[in-house]
């Protein structure tokens, strides 16, 4: 019997087999098991809407809004129901790309970020109250702009709406803070980086909803067959550009007393230096600022000037998602912030000073400043690799509805890169976990 259940084994998928090997493994199962009721706590939430919303007339705004369906994606569908949870984690996201770019700049915080946990915890604690008002200004930008196209009313600072319009915005700011706290839960007693699997959460909830979508498409079944084939050409451009890596060889030179004489010896290895380094924040930058053009338009197309109104239409029009402009524009602001971010972070992390204080060289090349100007070089060089990819990648919905007539159906590709990094990381996780209990992982 022993002899047919491990032949049973051997013949199933790596994948699954290592996930019964997950199961089996009981401190395992229990922070699998933590994060998925995380995740389920998560959709409860997104579906108690704020105070004092017409469900109804939110749904036949978002049916007929491209650019709030866009937005309503990335928080799994708790914008249109206009939820507590209707901005997700992302003015978390936001405070922390802001900490992370004021680190090297404020002397303060550079010397937190060399004091090891304590200074980490510090800057984590700074980082929870930027997100406070940051979530208040988003969530009153959400509101007006839910005002503009007709699905919420009363929103404003008069007599009359300020009361309503405070409770609506504190309670969208409490629901991202809860939201950060079931990450961090999930950070510390489940699996992978809770922020990112509260986002992946809330984007995966949409798949219901496109399926339903691809059924009233019958009309045009090659146009989905074909958006079909290019989203898994997608995914699989992203899985080899964000495992791409360039091996810098490395060798550690050291010196053993033995017997009374000195020997000299070392260890070589590789310092990788990735392709995509900047992940999806500079997509996350680009259409955030994008966003702003069209939003601030809004509030000029009333004006009582013809040509300031003719201005901000023109703008409104040319930054609403469907316009050939705003994807160039899209395309050059993710190159050139995938540039600046990864420069950003590679200045921080010191590679060449810590090499040094480790006795670590790169044969051929001289250590200090020449070992930093070479890393710097081989990091510029493919940063333009990972930075055509991003712009690619951001740009691809555009191209997608060009070719396949397809319109009901959103291909966002950053949610699509967002799903496969959250996906590749949490398995590598949960490798490391089976691997030190000598199981076979996910990855090979």
């Amino acid at each position: 019997m022993r002899q047919v259940a491990s032949r049973a084994e051997a013949q199933r998928p790596a994948l699954i087999q290592a996930m019964i090997d997950a199961f089996r493994v009981p401190d395992l199962r229990a922070r699998i098991l933590f994060t998925l009721a995380m995740l389920v706590i998560f959709r409860f939430v997104a579906h108690v809407p704020v105070p004092g919303v017409d469900r109804e007339t939110l749904r036949s705004v978002f049916s007929g809004n491209q650019f709030l369906g866009l937005l309503d994606l990335f928080s799994g569908g708790a914008l249109r129901n206009l939820s507590v949870a209707a901005m997700g984690v992302y003015p978390y996201i936001t405070a922390s790309i802001v900490m992370q770019l004021l680190v090297p700049i404020v002397p303060q915080l550079k010397a937190l970020s060399k004091e090891g946990d304590l200074g980490r915890q510090k800057i984590n604690q700074i980082t929870h109250w930027i997100t406070v008002p940051i979530a208040i200004l988003q969530a009153y930008g959400q509101l007006f702009v839910l005002q503009q196209a007709g699905a919420v009313s009363g929103v404003g600072l008069g007599a009359g709406t300020l009361l309503p319009t405070v409770s609506m915005i504190m309670s969208m700011t409490a629901g991202t803070m809860f939201l950060v706290w079931l990450g961090e839960l999930i950070t510390e007693r489940g699996i992978g980086n809770g922020v990112s699997i509260i986002i992946f959460g809330g984007i995966v909830a949409n798949l219901p909803q496109m399926m339903g979508q691809v059924l009233n498409e019958r009309g045009n079944l090659a146009g989905v067959m074909l958006l079909v084939v290019m989203g898994v050409a997608i995914v699989y451009l992203i899985v080899m550009f964000t495992e791409a890596q360039r091996k810098i060889p490395v060798q550690y030179g050291r010196v053993v007393f033995r017997g009374g004489q000195m020997m000299r010896g070392g260890g070589s290895t590789y310092l990788p230096l990735r392709v995509n380094s900047a992940g999806m924040i500079p997509l996350i930058f680009a259409f955030s600022i994008l966003i702003l053009p069209g939003t601030v338009a809004n509030y000029f197309m009333a004006s009582q000037s013809g040509f300031v109104a003719r201005l901000a239409a023109s703008l409104v029009r040319a930054f609403d998602g469907s316009h050939w402009f705003y994807w160039l524009m899209v395309f050059i602001f993710v190159v050139v912030f995938t540039f600046f971010y990864a420069l950003v972070m590679f200045s921080q992390q010191n590679l060449a000073e810590n090499l040094q204080k480790s006795g670590g060289f790169i044969p051929g090349v001289r250590p200090g400043r020449p070992t930093q100007e070479y890393l710097m070089q081989v990091l510029v060089r493919i940063t333009w690799g990972g930075a055509l990819f991003l712009g690619f990648v951001a740009v691809t919905p555009f191209f997608a509805k060009l070719v396949t007539g397809v319109s009901a159906i959103q291909l966002s590709s950053t949610a699509v890169l967002i799903v496969v990094g959250v996906a590749l990381d949490t398995m590598r996780q949960l490798e490391s976990q089976l691997l030190m209990r000598r199981y076979e992982g996910f990855i090979r």
